[in-house]
C-alpha cells in the first residue's frame, strides 16, 4: 500500500515569514521518508473542517511548483481541484508545466467543487450542482484532448476553443494521471470509470459499497477495475509521540483488505519533523508489506 501526505493547513508557529522554509523542510522529509504522494488542497480560504476561513492558505499550483523544487521522487497533486476555479486550458497548462519541471511527477486531482463561501467571497461563479458536474465532464474531455496529439478545436456547452496547442507536452505518458475526487454514485464514480486513472474517496462506513459501485461502472464502461488506483482520504494520525501508530496501521490493513491501493491524508501536528520520522521508521515500512 502507498501513502500520501496532504498538507491542508499553513497556519504554523513561525507565520508567513518562515512558511517557505518550514514547508521546504516538510517536503524534503516526506520525500526522504518514502511517501508516494505529496498533496495540497485547492482552496483560497481555509475550509471549516480544518480551521477558520482567515487561516493561512496558499494557492495550490504555485505551492506545488515550490514543492517540486524541494523533492525528487514524490508525485505532486491537489486533493482536489474544483473544476470551477480555473479555465480548463489554464488548468491543463499548469499541470503540464508541473509535470515537465518536476521530471514527470505531476497528477491532476479534480472534482466538481463545493465551497460556495470562497467563490462568493472572491467573485468566482458558483453554478448549480448539475452544471458543475457538466463542467467537470467537459473539462475531463478537454484535458485528455490537450494531452493528446490532436491540437484541433474543442467545442462543448461551456467551452469554445479554436486550438488545443500544448507545447511542451507533459513528460508522463500517455498523460499525467487523473484522480477524480468524490463518491457520488451516479456521476463522480462513473466519471472515474470513464475518464480517470484514480479515485479518491473518504474513508467512511459506506466505502466498501462505493468501491462496488465503481466496479459496476467499470464493467459498464469496459474498463478493468484493477486499472483504477483506489485511493482513500484518511487522517494519518500517529499521535504526538507515535502512540497511535499501531491504530493507524490496523486501519491501513483493513483498507488494504477492501482493495484500497493508497491512503492520502494529513498529519496532525505539522510542521513538527519528528512526526514524519515516525512514518519513515514504522508506518511506511509496514504499509509496504501490505
Amino acid at each position: 500500500m502507498k501513502l500520501g501526505l496532504q498538507i491542508p493547513d499553513f497556519t504554523w508557529p513561525g507565520g508567513p515569514a518562515t512558511l517557505g522554509r518550514d514547508l521546504a523542510d516538510i517536503a524534503r522529509a516526506a520525500d526522504d521518508a518514502g511517501f508516494d504522494y505529496l498533496a495540497v488542497m485547492d482552496h483560497f480560504f481555509q475550509i471549516r473542517a480544518v480551521g477558520p476561513s482567515e487561516h493561512d492558505m496558499l494557492e495550490a499550483y504555485t505551492t506545488l511548483g515550490f514543492l517540486a523544487a524541494h523533492t525528487e521522487r514524490v508525485k505532486l497533486l491537489t486533493v482536489i481541484t474544483g473544476v470551477l476555479y480555473r479555465q480548463p486550458g489554464v488548468l491543463a497548462k499548469a499541470v503540464t508545466t508541473l509535470d515537465v519541471l518536476s521530471g514527470g511527477r505531476a497528477m491532476l486531482g479534480i472534482g466538481a467543487g463545493w465551497n460556495e463561501e470562497e467563490c462568493r467571497g472572491l467573485g468566482f461563479p458558483f453554478p448549480p450542482t448539475a452544471e458543475r458536474f457538466q463542467m467537470l465532464e467537459e473539462t475531463l474531455q478537454y484535458v485528455l484532448r490537450m494531452w493528446s496529439d490532436d491540437d484541433g478545436p474543442f467545442s462543448s456547452p461551456h467551452i469554445e476553443a479554436e486550438r488545443l496547442l500544448n507545447v511542451p507536452q507533459a513528460l508522463t505518458k500517455p498523460h499525467p494521471p487523473i484522480m477524480i475526487g468524490g463518491s457520488g454514485e451516479q456521476k463522480t464514480l462513473r466519471f472515474v470509470a470513464r475518464y480517470g486513472d484514480a479515485c479518491n474517496i473518504f474513508d467512511g462506513p459506506d466505502l466498501e459499497h462505493k468501491l462496488d459501485v465503481l466496479r459496476g461502472h467499470c464493467e459498464t464502461e469496459g474498463r478493468d477495475y484493477a486499472d483504477i488506483t483506489k485511493t482513500v482520504y484518511h487522517p494519518l494520525d500517529v499521535g504526538a509521540r507515535g502512540e497511535k501508530a499501531d491504530e493507524l496501521k490496523r486501519e491501513l490493513r483493513r483498507l488494504h483488505e477492501l482493495g484500497v491501493d493508497a491512503v492520502i491524508g494529513s498529519i496532525p501536528g505539522l510542521p513538527d519533523p519528528g512526526l514524519i520520522e515516525t512514518f519513515a521508521d514504522d508506518v511506511i515500512p509496514f504499509a509496504e508489506t501490505l
